[in-house]
């Protein structure tokens, strides 16, 4: 009895008959006969394949045929031929650039003949142009800046000497002596944009003066008036708040001038002594507010007769007649007012005698200086 009796589930130990009369086929065996012939198809099919003779053939092996070209016995390699590389050439001045993209995807192609082949030189045409440079190192952007910001300082520096005393306009230039090169560079970018320039009339009228003439020129700036007549034989004078080192005498023209002359010491009228001038200048110089104080000193350094030439902005003029009034009452005779300029007027005085002026009378005259008004630049 197996030992867990279940009933349904007890495997019979006696065999079935299915299994004593099983069908299946029976693996056959071999006798030796079979495997001496199967030993002899084996060293055939051998023999066919590797080209091993049979055993007691005397003939030697055959070798393989080579595929390479044999000629009388030697062996010579094929010649294997590399195709040399196009040398780049850019056709109508216009060179094709390999993208990054496909630099990348040709990478591992190309890594194999790296050491003969070459990459394609870069386009020109597609690197992004640099801003253009002056001789001055700034780009236009930078230059633009830079005159604006120049034409700002010179429009505050012309503000503070119109409407300032002289004294104060010296003592800012003694300060800071560059604010007087600022304002004179921004005055010369202004002077470029007017359709004409008195300074460039003075010396057309005055190149026909007598050699020897002495010329006081007050306010005369970058002394562009004895730069073009000292060469024709004609002494200029130049004064101005600072000076060159050359041609510019430093000096407050509305104040004292280091020039000889005198003024009349009574009530008899006079033209004063000691003079050695015979032309004074005042080209856009009577700036301060107390500017009446530069024809005074026009006044004491002329010869008796002598010239003074007056050049102003139109729009300075509250009354052309009011500014010839405090002119004349200062020692002066108008002899000519040249008013065809639109921007300009240009005035020819002569020297008068007259008699001393009082410091009452002066401090009268000085208040009259509202006649000109302040010169402003407006910004363009």
């Amino acid at each position: 009895m197996a030992l867990f009796d279940v009933p349904g589930w007890t495997v019979p130990t006696e065999p079935t008959p299915a299994q004593a009369g099983s069908k299946k086929r029976k693996r056959r065996q071999h006798s030796p006969d079979d495997i001496q012939s199967a030993q002899a198809n084996l060293d055939k099919l051998v023999r066919m394949l590797g080209h091993v003779p049979p055993e007691g053939d005397p003939r030697p092996l055959k070798k393989k045929k080579s595929r390479a070209k044999v000629s009388q016995g030697t062996l010579e390699p094929k010649k294997v031929e590399v195709p040399t590389p196009e040398v780049f050439t850019p056709k109508d001045g216009v060179a094709r650039s390999k993208t990054k993209t496909d630099r990348q995807h040709k990478g591992s192609k190309n890594s194999k003949s790296s050491a003969t082949e070459k990459l394609d030189p870069p386009d020109p045409s597609s690197e992004r142009p640099l801003p253009v440079q002056e001789k001055s190192g700034l780009t236009p952007l930078q230059k633009h800046m830079k005159q604006n910001l120049g034409g700002a300082h010179f429009r505050l520096i012309n503000e503070k000497l119109y409407k300032s005393h002289s004294a104060e306009a010296v003592e800012m230039m003694k300060k800071d002596p560059k604010v007087f090169r600022d304002y004179h560079d921004g005055f010369r970018h202004q002077v470029q944009s007017w359709p004409s320039n008195p300074v460039s009339h003075y010396i057309d009228e005055f190149s026909r003066y007598p050699p020897k003439t002495v010329i006081a020129d007050l306010g005369c700036g970058d002394a562009a008036l004895a730069k073009a007549l000292h060469p024709k034989n004609l002494n200029i004078l130049s004064f101005d708040l600072l000076s060159d080192g050359a041609f510019v005498v430093e000096a407050d023209i509305c104040s004292r001038l280091p020039l000889p002359g005198s003024e009349p010491l009574s009530v008899e009228r006079t033209e004063g002594e000691g003079q050695i001038v015979d032309v004074v200048v005042c080209a856009l110089s009577l700036m301060s507010t107390n500017w009446p104080g530069c024809i005074r000193e026009a006044w004491r350094i002329l010869r008796p007769g002598g010239e003074l030439r007056i050049a102003e902005v139109v729009s300075r003029f509250t009354a052309a007649e009011d500014f010839v009034s405090l002119v004349r009452d200062v020692g002066f005779k108008l002899k000519k007012k040249d008013d065809r300029n639109t921007h300009f007027t240009l005035f020819q005085f002569k020297k008068v005698a007259r008699a001393t002026i009082l410091d009452q009378e002066w401090s009268a005259l000085l208040s009259r200086g509202g006649v000109l008004k302040p010169c402003e630049y407006k910004r363009r």
